[in-house]
């Protein structure tokens, strides 16, 4: 409105169209849509004082018809849809979008119907809850931060990595400080963990780590050499996890960021340099079970 003021200004003083349109930073088509207006609505400048905005463009435009309302549908029950895909092979969405349009004559067309279904798929986080035997599986994974070892005797501060073997079935864990992430500590550490727990499992999941992986790939990883001799020598297969897929390995996920076992690696205390381990290390052995915790040396 304040531009078709301003042209109604412009016009009193005598400018012609194209000095108004200039002015104004329109075009000249504008300028003389403006004026016919105006002069339709017996309009001239000075305009009556209390002549609003909303007044002024009913005057020039007419009363807009409101808009119309938009038809709210019921929503399609998109959870039983989806069950519905997966448990039965002959039904399709098309059939399912039918019988929703059987039961709502004025619901959703089929287009509308199959966006509205993709919408709802990606807001599901679908997960399957992994299944594990006794004696199947151990993960393996070096916890992602370390720990501060102090030597009592020099004062100086060694980082320590933490090993962390979870076993599937039991979550039941075996844990260890080194003093790095290098191929002869994470050999150790697996001798170690088999000590611990008394046997060895029918499979390997580790992380895709260099130390033990030399080429991470989704489905034909290829295995450091010492870490593939220590399985041929334990009798274990080792399966890597998939790159990118940390629900693979989730229960020693779950391990290597919890807090429980946090406490108990802290109580480190000293460490005698050009060992690959600190000495007399801490090994936590978690029970879910009932959620007990004891410390003591390997």
């Amino acid at each position: 409105m304040r531009k078709i003021r301003e042209a109604l200004r412009l016009t009193a003083l005598g400018l012609a169209q194209h000095q108004i349109a200039a002015s104004c930073s329109i075009v000249q088509s504008t300028v003389h849509k403006y004026l016919k207006l105006a002069q339709a609505a017996q309009l001239t400048w000075p305009l009556p004082e209390t002549l609003n905005d909303h007044q002024l463009e009913e005057l020039l435009f007419g009363r807009r018809p409101a808009p119309p309302s938009r038809r709210i549908h019921l929503a399609p029950d998109f959870a039983a849809i989806g069950k519905e895909l997966q448990t039965n092979k002959n039904v399709t969405l098309e059939l399912l979008w039918q019988e929703y349009r059987a039961a709502q004559p004025d619901g959703y067309g089929y287009s509308r119907f199959c966006d509205l279904y993709r919408q709802w798929r990606r807001t599901q986080d679908l997960t399957l809850r992994q299944q594990h035997t006794p004696g199947e599986k151990m993960f393996v994974d070096y916890a992602g931060a370390t720990i501060a070892i102090h030597d009592r005797q020099t004062g100086e501060i060694h980082p320590a990595a933490i090993f962390v073997a979870t076993l599937g079935f039991s979550n039941y864990t075996f844990a260890e400080a080194t003093c790095n992430q290098q191929s002869e500590c994470w050999i150790e550490s697996h001798i170690r963990a088999f000590e611990y727990f008394g046997g060895v499992p029918q499979l390997v999941i580790p992380d895709n780590a260099k130390t033990g992986v030399s080429k991470a790939c989704r489905y034909e990883p290829d295995l450091n050499p010492t870490y593939n001799d220590l399985a041929a020598h334990y009798g274990v297969a080792v399966m890597p996890a998939r790159p990118r897929k940390p629900r693979d390995k989730a229960t020693v996920q779950v391990t290597v960021t919890g807090a429980n076992l946090q406490g108990a690696l802290f109580q480190f205390q000293s460490v005698i340099p050009g060992q690959t381990s600190a000495p007399g290390p801490i090994t936590v052995a978690s029970d879910p079970k009932n959620c007990s915790r004891s410390a003591g040396t390997t």
